[in-house]
């Protein structure tokens, strides 16, 4: 469904993309990244507080006239390989050609640009693939004007559905406010999102505490690294949204109206919150990594005093044994019959008193 965190294919699918645009002038549109779909998926969501229009499989051409309405518009884009489409939309709309690079550019981070007559945001979503216990992440772009706001996305299938449910049902104030609360709503879908995914990181890491007590392996260490580097994605992907939504909330931005604010705040705590529990995870799984490693170290010296404590009781058998077996003619005893049981029975009590002074000493 979306793109799967490999931190080593997405550095060279990121070199590869830069490389088709080495020569162009700035604002030359280029899609970076991998084609998701066939062809360019156009929705759009058309409305006031009394109705609302919704068109699927939309063109170009059913979209530019919405401008000019006094209603709000909301305008979805899947799959962005299809340059002339975002071209031709951007044009219509206003936005800049640099503006359209970037969001061509889907291994951008997070950030915020106030362009003036509409703001620029581009968000990861993340969503949890069950099947491969992985976490799975997709560029969000979102353009806000005046009466409209633009997503673009790289395939088909979000975390937006409430959203749409409550613009067609006309529930709570989807319909009732601006373009600028349907974008907050957007956002916060997206951040809502991300504590679906951390509670799933979180019951996998319990599930790791429990091995790493119980009897660790190889397998265990591989679990710890992966869940690691996925820490640090998924770090990379939050830790600038502070700034973002911090921009959106604190800013003197005429799009976003004073009652829109308040719930901008909301959405930064929550930021605030998935950070700080990011952080967390990531503070425990490199505990976990110094636990493992001291389990094993742990396993290893006891491996090796249950062998030290073998070769130590066989010291004196092994001198004794080396001592009457020489090939000499007179040894003391060698004649007598009961000289075999009598060192013997020797050997065995040097064994066991060993043994008894070791437990007394509590060796094992």
């Amino acid at each position: 469904m979306i793109e799967l965190i490999r931190a080593r294919s997405l550095g060279a699918g990121l070199i590869r993309g830069r490389g088709r645009k080495a020569g162009l002038s700035p604002g030359s549109l280029v899609h970076v990244g991998e084609k998701k779909l066939e062809r360019t998926l156009l929705t759009v969501f058309d409305y006031d507080p009394t109705s609302i229009q919704e068109l699927t499989n939309a063109t170009v051409e059913n979209c530019l006239p919405l401008r000019q309405h006094l209603t709000s518009t909301w305008i979805n884009v899947d799959g962005l390989h299809e340059t002339n489409i975002i071209e031709t939309l951007g044009q219509g709309f206003g936005i800049h050609p640099l503006i359209l690079e970037d969001l061509l550019n889907t291994e951008q981070r997070p950030k915020l640009e106030d362009c003036g007559d509409y703001l620029f945001v581009v968000l990861k979503m993340l969503v949890w693939d069950d099947v491969e216990q992985e976490v799975l992440a997709e560029q969000v772009s979102l353009i806000l004007g005046r009466g409209f706001v633009i997503t673009f996305q790289e395939t088909v299938g979000d975390v937006f559905d409430m959203v749409r449910d409550r613009l067609r049902k006309g529930r709570g104030r989807a319909r009732k406010l601006g373009s600028d609360y349907l974008m907050y709503a957007l956002i916060d879908a997206v951040i809502d999102n991300y504590f679906i995914i951390l509670e799933r990181l979180g019951d996998r890491i319990e599930l790791l505490e429990e091995e790493l007590m119980h009897d660790p392996d190889s397998g265990t260490l591989q679990t710890i690294h992966h869940l690691k580097r996925q820490m640090i994605y998924l770090r990379k992907s939050v830790w600038p949204l502070r700034e973002v939504i911090g921009g959106l909330e604190r800013g003197e931005v005429a799009l976003i109206h004073k009652d829109t604010r308040v719930y901008l705040r909301d959405v930064y705590d929550h930021t605030i919150q998935v950070i700080d529990t990011v952080e967390t995870y990531r503070d425990v799984l490199a505990g976990m990594l110094d636990v493992y490693i001291s389990t094993i170290s742990n396993k290893m010296n006891a491996i090796m005093k249950v062998l030290t404590i073998i070769a130590t009781i066989f010291i004196p058998l092994t001198f004794i044994a080396s001592v009457y077996g020489m090939n000499l003619k007179y040894m003391p005893w060698l004649d007598r019959p009961w000289a075999f049981g009598a060192l013997a029975g020797l050997m065995a009590s040097i064994a066991i008193g060993m043994l008894a002074i070791f437990k007394l000493r509590r060796w094992f």
